[in-house]
């Protein structure tokens, strides 16, 4: 048995040349272990989109991402529809009092709020509203499909 220790943050040489490997052991230990599906989201199919009515993406999913809300809140929390509304869902999960900002030696996306999308086949899935910040993420909410519940995605998103 030989044991490495290999930088992930930032990744070293050992760590890239590893990944591929790495992954698939991890992915087999959670469909064996945690008997995660064999489709469970993964990275390719997550995407950060900064919250900002100004950005094409973030504008181009905002009705899915909203009736996706309104979906998991009734189901889930048992709101009524008047309860998770388009402006509701403004207020709770996109009005964020952060501002943008790109430091020189901050990550590539920058600092500020985020909605972390999940999508597949074409449709999002789940979002994690989080904020990033110089010295740690916010983890602000999750919601996600309940027919889709059985990939564990608040369990997946907060591992992530």
């Amino acid at each position: 048995l030989k044991v490495r220790v290999v930088r992930s943050s930032p990744p070293s040489s050992q760590f890239k040349a590893t990944f591929q490997e790495s992954y698939q052991v991890y992915k087999r230990y959670q469909m064996v272990i945690h008997k995660d599906p064999p489709d469970k989201p993964t990275i390719n199919q997550v995407r950060l989109v900064p919250v900002s009515f100004e950005d094409p993406q973030f504008k181009s999913s905002f009705n899915q991402s909203a009736t996706l809300f309104a979906k998991y809140q009734m189901s889930v929390h048992k709101d009524t529809p008047s309860d998770c509304g388009e402006n509701e869902f403004t207020r709770f999960l996109c009005d964020s009092p952060l501002e943008a900002e790109h430091a020189p030696n901050g990550p590539e996306c920058g600092y500020g709020s985020f909605h972390q999308q999940y999508w597949l086949d074409g449709k999002i899935i789940a979002v994690g509203v989080i904020d990033i910040l110089p010295y740690c993420v916010s983890s602000v909410y999750l919601y996600y499909d309940p027919d889709f519940a059985f990939l564990s995605l608040g369990v997946y998103s907060a591992l992530r």
